[in-house]
């Protein structure tokens, strides 16, 4: 019997859907989120309701792209190929979310770049190889599967932190240059980007660290771990930044700008992380 949550998914074998559907690349959802992106900007300029809903049109038509390339082209969910895809993936869903219900504010031009770099690394890393190797972190044990989730569960909550440091390193930038806030850019208050940011990392530091230690087990159980394989090494460091930062934040007098510019570094450990290949998991990721 398959695995319900297996290395590949099976829907393609369950749905009597026409096969054209399976000819979905990448670059067709890469292109829908791309004139999104476009379509914002363009809304800077003029501030007119259709430019938005335009917007949202094509990131939707680019989400429903996404999604049908997950479920026909089944990439390896723990493979870096794979992992960045779904990772990508799960932003978009919150990126429409905010386009329609925070429309008053710029949020896609913040968010869209993020899916579109994801993408983009997906796209960079070769996609994995069928291999009949030990599938600890795959998802083909249920504690593979925790582990797996746990990890993407935290990395979504970088992803949100990360996007609301850069807004409030752009906010605080008008607000000390004394910007107009009428009209253009429109983004939160400093007092609610900082808590979006706070919320973030909270939630997703546990569940990082609990990912963490079910992985050390795992290994443990393996028997045949590479302790200082990039994709291990990478995760250690990227606890170590999230424990920095709740220190800094809590225990020590660091500015609210230090703390955003230490997020989206954390982010850039968390890329890193995504992109190395595990040791047990036969070229995967998670």
């Amino acid at each position: 019997m398959e695995p319900i949550f297996g290395s590949r998914l099976s829907w393609n074998k369950l749905l009597p859907m026409d096969f054209s559907l399976t000819n979905v690349t990448r670059l067709c959802f890469v292109a829908s989120y791309a004139v999104a992106l476009l379509l914002e900007l363009v809304r800077l300029l003029r501030a007119k309701p259709y430019w938005t809903w335009l917007s949202v049109a094509f990131g939707a038509s680019g989400l429903l792209a996404h999604t049908l390339f997950l479920i026909f082209r089944t990439p390896f969910v723990a493979s870096p190929n794979g992992s960045l895809l779904l990772l990508a993936w799960v932003v978009a869903i919150f990126y429409l979310y905010g386009s329609v219900h925070h429309r008053q504010w710029a949020w896609a031009i913040f968010v869209l770049p993020l899916i579109l770099v994801l993408v983009g690394l997906s796209g960079v890393v070769a996609p994995e190889q069928d291999d009949s190797s030990p599938r600890w972190f795959t998802g083909d044990t249920f504690w593979g599967a925790v582990h797996g989730s746990l990890l993407l569960l935290s990395a979504i909550g970088l992803c949100v932190a990360c996007v609301a440091s850069v807004m409030y390193l752009v906010q605080a930038n008008r607000v000390r240059n004394k910007a107009t806030f009428s009209e253009g850019l429109r983004l939160p208050s400093l007092e609610r980007l900082l808590q979006m940011n706070r919320r973030a990392i909270n939630w997703a530091f546990p569940l990082l660290t609990t990912g963490l230690m079910l992985g050390v087990i795992l290994l443990t159980q393996h028997g045949q771990a590479v302790w200082t394989a990039p994709k291990v090494f990478s995760t250690v460091g990227l606890w170590a930044a999230f424990a920095l930062i709740l220190y800094l934040r809590y225990s020590a007098a660091v500015s609210n700008r230090r703390l955003a510019v230490l997020t989206i570094a954390a982010f850039g450990l968390l890329l890193i992380a995504l992109l190395s290949s595990h040791p047990v998991a036969g070229g995967g990721g998670w």
